[in-house]
């Protein structure tokens, strides 16, 4: 492709646009092409705020995903296609290969997992090798990623993620959109409210409505994306100065936006003080890896091992030891498949299993944690 820029070098002439901006030029460009933003999620926020830095520059994107494409998500989460859904591609590698196309001048690391209190912090760590990921267990020395985007679904990943971001001083941008209103608040440890400042305990569970029973619009998906994208940007480029102090609320459905104020959010009092930033207990990350959750929006469980395997799963083998029960595939990153009949539950709903590498799996028609346990021992022995 030509340079239709001839003063700048090619690598940052498809970036003359925004290099027209304050705050960017030649030298804000490099400074993003030098930064890593960790993306924990790629649903509905995930694609949007993924694909925005992407085409901004951001020189190394890691998207942590446990979830496949399935067609429902496709009214939202726009990285995504009807071959993705039809293959059951994992969100990370779907994204990567989408965002590959869009700019193959900057790295990108897909990591099919759920993210535990095992692998946060590894998974925040960058260094100069191909995958560009610490493996668990590495050296300390790489550097943290500049900052965290939160495009998650659930309150326990987001009190992990805050924990981990809070002990290590790194930036993080949250999000959460379901039915037809948003809201958005930028934490900068040390110097404002974190997440449990705010809200100190999760809800009790059935208490909120979900993206299962509330549904999503996907215009304001868009919209919350956009503010999480600009947001990690003024991080990225050193700007904090400039970022949200508010926790913004968004309701373009009703036309209700609000925008509440943090400065004296912080709970730093003696008579209260923030579990996380201020006592900096970090219950979360130190918590034990929990073995089994229902996933949000799918009648399905996901069983997570107490502890990583010692060898990543022979996918082919485990494919090979569920074909008489089934009809099973094996694919580069995982075993997939429905069983019998025969197999099925008491309530005649087909049972599907999907098994990663690591020896994560998704168990589809049930949400009861016992019957999907039952089904990994009796077909896997796990």
């Amino acid at each position: 492709m030509a340079n239709s820029v001839p003063h700048l070098p090619d690598e940052l002439a498809r970036y003359h646009r925004q290099m027209l901006l304050p705050d960017f030029g030649v030298a804000g460009q490099r400074k993003l092409g030098a930064r890593a933003a960790l993306i924990v999620g790629c649903g509905a926020l995930g694609c949007l705020a993924a694909e925005l830095l992407a085409r901004a520059g951001v020189g190394h994107l890691i998207i942590v995903d446990r979830d496949l494409v399935e067609l429902t998500n496709l009214q939202r989460q726009t990285l995504f296609d009807e071959h993705d859904a039809a293959e059951g591609t994992p969100k990370a590698i779907a994204a990567t290969q989408r965002l590959g196309r869009i700019n193959s001048a900057i790295r990108i690391t897909p990591i099919v997992a759920d993210l535990t209190p095992g692998n946060v912090e590894s998974l925040m760590r960058v260094h100069g090798s191909d995958s560009g990921v610490i493996e668990l267990g590495a050296r300390e020395s790489a550097r943290f990623v500049e900052v965290v985007v939160d495009c998650t679904d659930n309150f326990q990943t987001r009190y992990l993620i805050n924990d981990a971001c809070v002990k290590h001083h790194v930036p993080l941008v949250y999000a959460g959109v379901v039915g037809v209103s948003g809201m958005l608040m930028t934490i900068r440890p040390g110097a404002g409210p974190c997440l449990r400042c705010l809200f100190p305990e999760a809800p009790a569970p059935g208490t909120t409505p979900t993206c299962d029973t509330a549904g999503v619009l996907g215009p304001l998906v868009g919209m919350a994306a956009s503010m999480q994208a600009v947001e990690a940007m003024k991080v990225l480029l050193g700007r904090e100065d400039l970022c949200s102090t508010t926790l913004t609320e968004i309701g373009p459905w009703h036309n209700r936006f609000r925008e509440i104020a943090l400065d004296n959010a912080r709970r730093v009092g003696d008579d209260d003080p923030c579990p996380c930033c201020v006592r900096r207990r970090f219950e979360h990350l130190d918590a034990v890896n929990p073995e089994s959750a229902t996933l949000c929006g799918t009648r399905s469980v996901q069983i997570t091992p107490g502890h990583s395997p010692a060898h990543r799963l022979d996918l082919s083998e485990v494919a090979r030891r569920l074909a008489p029960h089934g009809a099973f595939v094996a694919t580069p990153h995982l075993v997939r498949g429905a069983f019998f009949r025969e197999q099925e539950t008491e309530s005649n709903n087909p049972i599907t299993l999907t098994i990663f590498p690591d020896a994560r799996a998704i168990v589809g028609g049930t949400t009861d944690a016992a019957v999907a346990r039952s089904i990994l021992a009796r077909y896997l022995g796990v």
